[in-house]
């Protein structure tokens, strides 16, 4: 299936009640902190999320640097910099990038908390945080805040009610559900939201979308496919192929020496979600990017 022809139809209600929660929440906040997939940094942001945000100060956490090709990262950090917003790479696993997040906040929000100080005033920070379904949300707010045992939904689409978490007595954020937007204006960011699981498996067919992601990484970090898979071939050597062959590398055979190309095509999806393959990032900055 061509990305062209893509219809994904994933809007459920309950995210046109959370548009409006997040809205109704903005009034009790002092900033926003958006987060963000570090392999997919535009695809991975809701575009409603800075009509919503307004003028309100802004961090951008880039979550799984550890998946993302650092020098990307690098770039992505300096643009939204350059955008007047904070940025932040993470790892969760490794906490790298965590003691970052209190020292962007303070940054964005250094007026207001001089202002604050001049009339003798000593309130927490309230800092909302918001991203999309499966984008590493709760594991972040556990790893800044130091809790253990909350809520971490790994499915996509499944939402959770608004909730304050105490960092420390200067700095408290509230989660939000994630919120998804209605439709795609490219379907190529349909399709990258796919790769890495923030749409639910299932409502794209398996073997279509990994013909998809493996004509990518063949077009652009075709030495991942070589080192991983002994795969070699031309530029323009048509996706379904490169699955096959794919396949055959690995032996993954069925009765009459045909490939099982479904069984490659989860193997490629899983091995590139868990960083098998390398640190691979599929955006890079671009001024008219978001609108």
């Amino acid at each position: 299936m061509d990305a062209q022809q893509m219809n994904i139809q994933w809007y459920p209600g309950h995210m046109t009640k959370t548009r409006r929660q997040i809205e109704a929440d903005l009034k009790q906040v002092d900033a926003v902190c958006e987060i963000v997939d570090a392999r997919i940094p535009f695809a991975s942001r809701n575009p409603d999320i800075d009509d919503i945000c307004g003028d309100k100060p802004r961090i951008v956490v880039l979550n799984r640097m550890d998946l993302a090709d650092p020098e990307a990262t690098r770039r992505w950090v300096a643009y939204f910099k350059s955008k007047g917003m904070a940025a932040v790479p993470t790892d969760c696993k490794s906490r790298r990038g965590i003691s970052d997040f209190q020292p962007a906040v303070r940054s964005v929000l250094k007026e207001k908390i001089e202002r604050n100080a001049a009339r003798g005033m000593n309130r927490p920070l309230r800092v909302m945080v918001v991203g999309i379904p499966n984008v590493g949300k709760s594991t972040l707010i556990n790893q800044i805040s130091g809790r253990k045992g909350a809520k971490a939904e790994n499915r996509p689409g499944v939402t959770r009610g608004k909730q304050w978490v105490t960092v420390d007595s200067g700095l408290l954020l509230l989660d939000t559900p994630g919120i998804l937007w209605p439709k795609f204006e490219d379907p190529e960011v349909g399709m990258m939201l796919a790769y890495t699981g923030a749409v639910k498996d299932g409502i794209l067919d398996v073997e279509e979308l990994a013909c998809h992601l493996i004509g990518v990484l063949h077009q652009r970090y075709p030495q991942a496919l070589k080192d991983r898979y002994g795969l070699e071939a031309e530029q323009g050597t048509p996706s379904y192929e490169l699955l096959e062959m794919a396949g055959r590398k690995r032996g993954y055979l069925i009765s009459g020496g045909e490939i099982n190309t479904e069984r490659m095509a989860k193997v490629l999806l899983d091995e590139y979600r868990s960083g098998k393959l390398g640190r691979i990032t599929f955006e890079e900055p671009v001024e008219d990017s978001n609108g």
